[in-house]
Formats: structure tokens, C-alpha cells, sequence
């Protein structure tokens, strides 16, 4: 059932679900099976994979709550043939739950405590026949040793029974369920009080918007100033009502789904205000509760998404290659941290300048620095953006105008989460012998020569690409950010001989243990000549081996092979080729011309189909491809330090640093990333700002606008947009949002628009945006 489900899902054959649900239960690894299992799953990409595993899991977990359901209601000896079929068709969690409501065991209700009392026939005879008179029929009911001294108290009783069967009718509740999704709205309005303290929640003091049109942002955002205390968040079935005292829409619905009217009936009146509390009382607050509940965990699900999409581009982001860099970790009164790594990543030389204020040491400094890039032969300088970068890239400029000769480049690099580096574990294992200070200028110039394999050793949260990520399930997102780099790590390959343990620990197969015991087993016995000597790695088995290997790269070894993506248990498919065509492996090995002349069908077999076949040839012609782009770098303008100096309508290039659902923060080299809305990103409607850039991406923008005060600042990269005029006093005394009326309306995207102000350009978004977002 639940491989078929899956299929249908997927849009593939049952085959193939099942084929990659007994590998995945095997203990195999989604970038093993995408990349080396390619015939028994017929050709599963890792995207296909990585929602097959997903949706296993949830599928999984929902037969084993059915069959607890099943269990507990026929306990109870209430399970019927009916409810038996409709628990085994449910096909959701919330359906699930729907139906095993009336059965949960739970506290007394006063409900329970009227049917105990024996007025559930009562209740009965009302609501089957209007025509009764609710105080003649309660009369003989009425016990004061039950707690039921008057017809008030019993008529009360009677409409608490109804109500509790009404409230569990899984059927009327996937109606009224169906109606809020639709039509309710989320109204969010201050906290009396707390005006001032909350001002960063402005835009959701009065604001109403429709349920199922919120963003995940601002969803996140009013639950954020909730728990805070700041908002009172409220959901809205009637939007359209103005009249409190009208029935609600939903007050309708249950009255039709029991064929409920006020027809003059004597016992109308009764069961229009059982409709009312079931309403009031039951549903309603039992719907706010849910929809919120899915509402969070909708926009918690796609702010992760969000950071699994920006740490995925971070990761993969181009490497500047082994070459010779110097990594300034830039300080103030503090000082100019400087570590120079070698090709291979070794740190070869420490120091400490003070160039800034107090000390001034400019000329000193440069001097310091001329020498050791000579001294180095330096190829590279990777200056941290954090404060001082900006006069540090100037010195940098001026030293490297002043000796031409050194000829190396200057780049900057976002230094998120360098210094949570300097402080792990981690790094006083790898850099014991240096102050931790240092070891961030270590990881600066380290994140140069390759981003992925020194990123990874920085717990994902810490890197700044996030939306809203402390507010999230934090296993959640773990989970997600492990399952990023994991394939990250895999698309690339890991060099065995240099790799540190935390790279080595997200190669499919491996885990820290491995890792550091591979790292140990390196140490002792030098590099490894060969992947086959893995296997004298304590506690690395042959199941560890086969997912691993083919990830593992030994540059130089025994076997050219072994640098290569092909795996070891492909090696005969090669034996083969070398056979046909007289040639040896190494003259094989990038000889496109002859590789192209090949015929895979003549080298499959009974173990390896086409499609790996066609794999092997691929990487014979180019041997440990790396994924990654080419290395560019963004030059940010001369005298445009710090937000003081932006000035709307200049075009500047920067480096987009994170991507978020409402849009683009860009880094222009002024301490404070800016926002490119949506709406701003590209002439052509777009619904999501990654269908035009990704972190990483060097763009060119405009300033449409600069709010020094609130340290905003709002860019376009449609190049042709005019700022409008607005000044700092307007913007300071709190000048609202386009669509911030407060009527309930959906919110929509002005995307193919010009922006009708700098605001507009911001997007409704904006005020928390900048707070939140980034999350350094």
C-alpha cells in the first residue's frame, strides 16, 4: 500500500519505490543509491530520493498511529466494521486523529458527566424531534442527588452531550475545516501597552490577512511577537461580517450538516444555542488551535527549506582552488588577526596588526604584511566582512599597490560563524597550539581555497543563511542541514589524504567515529596509497566500504582509478575497456577521443547495467569533475564603506549573501546587508526570488533607498527603477507600509510592477526582515 502510495506521489513505477525503500532499509545512503544504484532504481535522481525517504517516514509513522487507534477502540469494544474501513482509508495524520477523537481516552467532560447521569435520552429526544418542549421534557430529569436540581441545569447537561458529538464528528469537522482554510483570516493587533516595546512588530499591530495566504515569514514573525507577549494573534472565520452578533458561517454548517433550522418549533430555540456553543465553545476554539498549529508548522517547514536551499548554494559554492592565502580576521581597538594557510590548507604563519584607531600602526602594519605575502609567495588574501573589513580591504589595496610585485588578490568573504569556529571543540583539536583569535583568521582563509570542506566544520545555524531559524523545530532543521551537506559533500568528493573529520563524518557510509578513526589510522600509518587499505580502518566493515568508497578521492595513489568517482566494485568494467582496446588505464584516463568511440552496450554484463556503464565512461574522460562553478569575486566600489555613503540611484556590485521568500539580501561591502524584494528582482513574474539569484551570486543593484536610522537600506536589481523621493524624518515617524490598512485583504506580489515607492520596493516584510533574517 504504502509503495504504491508513493509511486503515485512520485509519478515512477511501484518497481522502482520499491527497490530504493529495501535499499534505504538496507542502510544505504540516498547519494549511494543515486549514484551507484542507478539500475535497481531505475534511474531515482537524489531529489526523487530525498522525497521518497520523507514521505516513507511519514507514511511509516501513520500505520503505526492506525494501528494503535485500531487497537485501542476495539479495547474499548466500540470498533465497528464502518469506522474499521474509514480508519483504514484515512490517508492524512489530522483524518486520523478526526476519528479516533470521540475515543481518546480523556478526563470527565461535563458532557460524560450528563450521560453518566442518565440524560443522554433526553439529549436524544430532543435533537431527533424539534417539536418537543425542552422544560416539559427535562422535567422528569431533574435530581438534585445528581447534581441536576432544576430543568436549567439539566437542559445544560442535554446540550453539553450535543455538543461533545457534535464537536467529534469527524465529518463536520472536515467541513468546517475545509471552510476556514478558505475563507478565515489571521488578525494580529497589539498587546495593550506594549506600543513602544514592540515597535519592531509594527507592521502587525492592526493587520489582518488571509489564512491561507500567509508567507512563512510573516506567519513566523506575528507567532514570534505572540510568544513574546507583543501581539494578540486571533483567527477570523467571518472577515465579511461586520456585526459580531451575526451568526457565524460556521454556526451555519453545523446547523445544515444536522438539518438544524428555526421553523418556530418549540424546541428550536434549544438546538440553535447547542449550534452556537458547539461553536463558540468546542469547534472553534479546537479550529484555531489546529489551523495555527499548521500554519507554523507550514511556515516552519519552508523557512527550513529556505536555509536548506541557501546552505546547499553556500556549500557548493566556487573554491578558489590550493593556492597559497592569507585570511585577515578584521578588528578595531583589537586588532588585524593575519593567518597564512598553505595549498593544503596547513597554517604556516600567525600574526597580530594594528592598523586602526587607537593604535594607527597603518605604515607598520603594511609593512608586515609586505613581507610575509613575499615571504609566502601569496596568492590569495581572504578579508572577513565583519567590523573593520572595509579599512582593512584598504589597506590591503594600498599595500598591494605599494609592492605590485606580491601580485596577489584580494577577495572578500562572509565570516559568519568563524568565531563559533575558533571556540569548538573542533578547532582546539585541529589548531591546539594557537590562540583562538587567530584560529578564525584561519577559517576565513581556509573558506576561500574551499568553502565546503571548511564550512562543514560550522554548525549550520551559525552560517547566517537562515529565515527565522531559531524559531523552527530545531531537529527539524537539523535533520534538513545534515541531509544539505551530506549531498553536498558527496556531489564533490573528499580527498581521503587531507580531509578533516568533520568533511569525512557526511561521506555516505561514515559517521564521526569513522571519520576520526580513518583521520587516526592516516596519522599513524602516513596517506593512504589505496581506497582497498580503508578496509584495515578499525571498525570499518564492508558494508561502511561499499557506500563510501566511490566519495573517496586518493590523489597520486596506486590506482588512478582511486581519484576518480568510479567505484571499486566497478573496477572489471575497466578491466574490460583495457582489454578491448590495448590500452592501459592511465592513457585511458582522459582520452576523450577514443572514450567517445565506445560502445557502453559492450561493457555491460549481468552486475552493471547502461546506465553505469555510461557513468564510468563519463568520468574516465573527466576524472573527478568537480560540481562546482568557477571562481569569480565581486569588486565592491571605492569609498563606499560604511551605510552613510550609499546615496539612492547608485549601482553598485555585490554578493548576494541570503534568499529569503520575499527576496534578496545583497552585501555591497557596508556592514549591513540590503533587501532586494521580490518585486525587484527581475522585470517577469517570478514566485520565487531562487528562480533569479542564489547565495553566492555576484549581482549588480540600484539604491532605491536609506534609512540610516534603522540601518535599512532597500535596492533593485532592475536597473531601470527610479527611487522616489522620501526623507528620513517621514520614514522616522513611522510611515505605513503599502497594504497595511488593516481591511482583510490577500496579500499579493507586485511582481512585473515598478515599485510605486522605496517602500513598496521593501514589501510587507521588510521591518522584520532585516532583524531576523540574517540571524548571524
Amino acid at each position: 500500500m504504502i509503495i504504491n502510495k508513493i509511486a503515485d506521489e512520485l509519478a515512477v513505477s511501484p518497481t522502482q519505490v520499491k527497490a530504493a525503500v529495501s535499499l534505504l532499509d538496507e542502510g544505504a545512503t540516498v547519494p549511494f543509491i543515486a549514484r551507484y544504484r542507478k539500475e535497481a532504481t531505475q534511474g531515482l535522481d537524489d531529489t526523487q530520493l530525498r522525497n521518497l525517504e520523507q514521505r516513507l517516514t511519514y507514511l511509516r509513522e501513520l500505520e503505526d498511529r492506525r494501528s494503535v487507534i485500531l487497537k485501542s477502540i476495539d479495547e474499548q469494544g466500540k470498533l465497528t466494521d464502518g469506522l474499521q474501513k474509514e480508519i483504514a482509508s484515512a490517508d492524512s495524520k489530522t483524518t486520523l486523529e478526526d476519528l479516533y477523537l470521540p475515543y481518546k481516552p480523556r478526563r470527565r467532560t461535563k458532557g460524560q458527566i450528563a450521560i453518566e447521569a442518565g440524560l443522554a435520552p433526553l439529549a436524544d429526544a430532543l435533537f431527533n424531534d424539534p417539536t418537543l418542549n425542552p422544560d416539559i421534557e427535562a422535567e422528569p430529569y431533574v435530581d438534585a442527588e445528581k447534581n441536576f436540581a432544576d430543568v436549567k441545569a439539566v437542559l445544560e447537561g442535554a446540550r453539553y452531550i450535543l455538543m461533545e458529538r457534535f464537536a467529534e464528528d469527524a465529518s463536520l469537522l472536515g467541513k468546517v475545516r475545509r471552510y476556514l482554510q478558505d475563507n478565515a483570516f489571521v488578525t494580529s493587533t497589539v498587546a495593550p501597552g506594549k506600543e513602544q516595546e514592540a515597535i519592531k512588530y509594527k507592521d502587525y499591530f492592526d493587520h489582518q490577512e488571509r489564512l491561507k495566504n500567509v508567507p512563512s515569514h510573516r506567519a513566523l514573525a506575528m507567532f514570534r511577537g505572540r510568544n513574546e507577549g507583543m501581539l494578540h494573534i486571533q483567527l477570523n472565520a467571518d472577515p465579511q461580517n461586520d456585526d459580531p452578533l451575526q451568526p457565524s458561517q460556521c454556526e451555519h454548517i453545523i446547523a445544515e450538516h444536522y438539518a438544524i433550522a428555526d421553523k418556530g418549533r418549540a424546541g428550536d430555540s434549544f438546538l440553535k444555542q447547542v449550534v452556537q456553543w458547539t461553536w463558540k465553545i468546542k469547534i472553534g476554539l479546537h479550529m484555531e488551535t489546529e489551523l495555527f498549529a499548521a500554519l507554523r508548522e507550514q511556515a516552519e517547514e519552508e523557512a527550513i527549506s529556505v536555509f536548506a536551499k541557501n546552505l546547499n548554494d553556500l556549500l557548493m559554492a566556487a573554491p578558489a582552488g590550493a593556492k597559497t592565502t592569507m585570511g585577515l580576521d578584521p578588528g578595531l581597538r583589537t586588532g588585524v588577526k593575519v593567518a597564512v594557510v598553505d595549498k593544503t590548507g596547513k597554517v604556516v604563519a600567525t600574526h597580530t596588526i594594528f592598523p586602526h584607531a587607537p593604535q594607527n600602526a597603518w605604515d607598520k602594519s603594511m609593512r608586515t604584511l609586505i613581507n610575509v605575502c613575499k615571504q609566502h609567495k601569496v596568492e590569495l588574501i581572504s578579508i572577513g566582512n565583519g567590523t573593520g573589513s572595509r579599512e582593512t580591504d584598504k589597506l590591503v589595496g594600498e599595500m598591494l599597490k605599494a609592492a605590485p610585485e606580491i601580485g596577489a588578490q584580494k577577495i572578500m568573504v562572509s565570516e559568519a560563524g568563524a568565531s563559533v569556529y575558533s571556540a569548538s571543540e573542533l578547532a582546539s583539536k585541529e589548531l591546539p597550539d594557537l590562540d583562538v583569535s587567530i584560529r578564525g583568521a584561519v577559517s576565513i582563509a581556509r573558506r576561500l581555497q574551499d568553502p565546503l570542506a571548511e564550512l562543514v566544520k560550522i554548525e549550520p545555524k551559525a552560517i547566517g543563511v537562515g529565515q527565522y531559524q531559531h524559531d523552527v523545530s530545531q531537529s527539524q532543521l537539523g535533520k534538513s542541514l545534515d541531509r544539505v551537506i551530506e549531498d553536498c559533500v558527496n556531489a564533490v568528493g573528499v580527498d581521503l589524504n587531507t580531509a578533516s573529520p568533520a568533511l569525512l563524518s557526511y561521506v555516505s557510509g561514515l559517521n564521526k567515529t569513522l571519520a576520526h578513526n580513518i583521520v587516526a589510522f592516516r596519522d599513524n600509518n602516513g596517506a593512504f596509497a589505496d581506497r582497498k587499505t580503508l578496509l584495515k580502518v578499525e571498525r570499518l566493515g564492508p558494508k561502511a566500504f561499499e557506500q563510501a568508497a566511490g566519495f573517496l578521492r586518493i590523489q597520486a595513489g596506486k590506482n588512478p582509478l582511486d581519484a576518480s568517482a568510479v567505484h571499486p566494485e566497478a573496477y572489471p568494467v575497466i578491466d574490460s575497456i583495457v582489454q578491448q582496446t590495448a590500452v592501459a588505464v592511465n592513457d585511458l584516463i582522459g582520452n576523450t577521443d577514443l572514450l567517445r568511440k565506445l560502445s557502453p552496450d559492450n561493457f555491460t554484463n549481468e552486475h552493471f547495467g547502461l546506465p553505469t556503464v555510461k557513468d564510468i565512461l563519463k568520468e574516465l574522460d573527466k576524472p573527478g569533475r568537480d560540481p562546482r562553478p568557477e571562481f569569480k569575486t565581486a569588486s565592491f566600489k571605492e569609498g563606499v564603506e560604511t551605510i552613510k555613503d550609499l546615496k539612492p540611484g547608485m549601482i553598485l556590485e555585490g554578493v548576494v549573501s541570503n534568499v529569503a521568500n520575499f527576496g534578496a539580501f545583497v552585501d555591497v561591502g557596508v556592514h549591513q546587508d540590503g533587501l532586494v524584494h521580490i518585486s525587484a528582482l527581475t522585470n517577469k513574474f517570478i514566485s520565487d526570488p531562487r528562480d533569479v539569484v542564489k547565495a553566492g551570486d555576484i549581482v549588480k543593484v540600484k539604491v532605491l533607498e536609506v534609512d540610516i536610522q534603522r540601518k535599512r537600506i532597500s535596492f533593485t536589481m532592475r536597473l531601470e527603477d527610479t527611487p522616489a523621493p522620501a526623507t528620513a524624518d517621514k520614514r522616522a515617524q513611522g510611515k505605513k507600509h503599502p497594504g497595511k490598512s488593516g481591511k482583510p485583504k490577500s496579500a499579493g506580489r507586485n511582481n512585473g510592477a515598478k515599485p510605486s515607492s522605496p517602500n513598496a520596493a521593501m514589501g510587507n516584510a521588510f521591518a522584520d526582515a532585516f532583524a531576523k533574517a540574517k540571524q548571524k
